[in-house]
């Protein structure tokens, strides 16, 4: 995991003039930071940094099956990610970019919203009158729920967690918790409109498609059917192209200029891609939280105008009009974590505590000195969006492959087979796929699931850093000029 700051000081090409720009990213665990310089050699990152958010909070409405986190300690860790930056690199940021986790939605009260205080590096804000944030990891819209709801005119199937899902999930099972409420957004889009002051937060298309109920090749919210179901229009964010600019900062924020211009908010995964994709015969492998695999789609591609629930290939927006093909399982390194966490209460009951970290890099090196093992581990304990009802599974079970390492081999093996059960080596080599880009925290520091990427997919293979989101937000930032 990268470490909590690290600074390569700016370029010395870095003249006064240097277009220096800021990328964040407000992720599931982390909040991340880059400031990416453009020079003669290209875009350097100047410094970066990472804060553990230790989000996590409790549903009071939907009790065990909801996943949502405390936005003040969101901000808490993206303030102190900004205040481990020097200052003098911080005033000379002429632009912003930010990214965040895609799907969610966190209600607020328009002009209450956040408080802004003096700080001894300037301006900074504190949330106000905003609600938890409902997270894509939100579990709260059942089958049957989903199945109630009207069908969406766009490419994309709904899911659980998804912004408009959680809205209609309140409409009916819990009403008056809107009733404070007129403004709703990703993480990142509540950002944004806390930092431009915008009276109505500012979407892009790419975080509208991830909600449900959005056009994509219209570019609109399907708004007839929201309205004749009783859906809270109002709520609905305004919409606009990833890469403009949403709005100039009226304060200064930790010593970056009053305004200073602000990106609309974009994916996290758009931008992941969009940090190390140079080439259309390229396919990007991340595994964070969660694990996507894409393929950039031919110039010109349109998606369907209907969605195909049984698809595991989903079409998301990219930049420019283009499209990503994207097998987006729910299944990553929260598997991983699932199982030190398992592993950690086990030995707790046994009257020994150890340490998760200390589990985690155990059960890697026992995995390593096993070439292969024979169980047969389908991961799939977080289900998925197009078989939500499928729960993971061990099969094959000898007495000789209970090892730990055999276990851990199985179980990094099926977090890849899984992948490649929804795109195909075949599928990617028909696309004109040369190499795979491999990005993401839980794939970087993990050799095993290394390996088994490479057996599974037999492409050369190029891993990258796991700090690809806030640079891809910044990266897109300079490139808006």
């Amino acid at each position: 995991m990268m470490a909590d700051n690290q600074a390569i000081g700016l370029s010395p090409c870095a003249t006064p003039g240097t277009v220096c720009v800021l990328g964040i990213d407000l992720g599931t665990t982390s909040v991340k930071a880059a400031l990416v310089i453009e020079t003669e050699q290209g875009q350097i990152v100047a410094q970066s940094c990472s804060r553990e958010t230790q989000a996590q909070a409790d549903s009071l409405a939907a009790g065990a099956q909801g996943m949502e986190q405390d936005v003040q300690r969101i901000i808490k860790a993206l303030n102190e990610c900004l205040a481990a930056f020097p200052q003098e690199h911080l005033q000379r940021v002429s632009r912003i970019g930010i990214s965040g986790q895609m799907h969610g939605v966190v209600f607020w009260k328009t002009n209450q919203g956040c408080k802004w205080a003096k700080s001894g590096t300037g301006h900074t804000f504190q949330p106000g009158e905003v609600s938890h944030l409902i997270t894509w990891q939100d579990g709260r819209c059942s089958s049957s729920f989903l199945s109630s709801l009207p069908q969406p005119q766009s490419h994309l199937s709904l899911a659980t967690g998804f912004g408009c899902a959680t809205i209609y999930w309140y409409l009916k099972n819990s009403p008056d918790f809107l009733k404070p409420y007129d403004a709703a957004g990703t993480i990142h889009d509540y950002v944004v409109a806390m930092l431009c002051d915008l009276e109505r937060p500012l979407m892009s298309a790419q975080n509208a498609a991830s909600w449900g109920y959005f056009n994509s090749r219209s570019k609109s919210w399907n708004t007839e059917i929201l309205r004749e179901s009783g859906f809270p229009l109002d709520l609905l964010p305004e919409v606009g192209d990833p890469g403009d600019i949403a709005g100039r900062m009226p304060h200064d924020w930790h010593g970056i200029p009053k305004g200073t211009e602000v990106g609309i908010a974009l994916g996290d995964f758009q931008c992941s891609v969009y940090s190390c994709m140079t080439e259309r015969t390229d396919a990007v492998l991340n595994i964070s939280t969660s694990a996507q695999l894409t393929v950039p789609m031919p110039l010109g591609f349109q998606p369907p105008e209907t969605p195909d629930s049984l698809s595991a290939v989903a079409y998301f927006p990219y930049f420019d009009g283009n499209y990503l093909a994207v097998a987006a399982s729910l299944n990553g390194g929260n598997v991983l974590a699932t199982f030190v966490d398992m592993l950690a209460r086990w030995m707790a009951e046994l009257g020994y505590e150890v340490l998760e970290s200390n589990v985690y890099t155990q059960m890697i090196n026992a995995a390593l000195a096993q070439n292969d093992s024979r169980l047969s581990i389908c991961p799939t304990v977080f289900g998925e969006r197009h078989m939500p009802e499928q729960l993971a599974s061990v099969t094959s079970i000898t007495a000789s492959d209970l090892s730990l390492g055999h276990v851990t081999r199985a179980l990094c093996h099926g977090i890849i087979q899984n992948l490649h059960s929804m795109l195909p080596f075949q599928h990617l080599k028909e696309a004109g796929v040369k190499r795979i880009l491999g990005s993401g925290s839980a794939l970087s520091r993990n050799e095993v699931l290394k390996q088994e990427v490479e057996k599974i997919f037999p492409f050369p293979v190029i891993y990258g850093k796991d700090v690809d989101a806030a640079v891809g937000a910044a990266m897109v930032m300079l490139h808006r000029r």
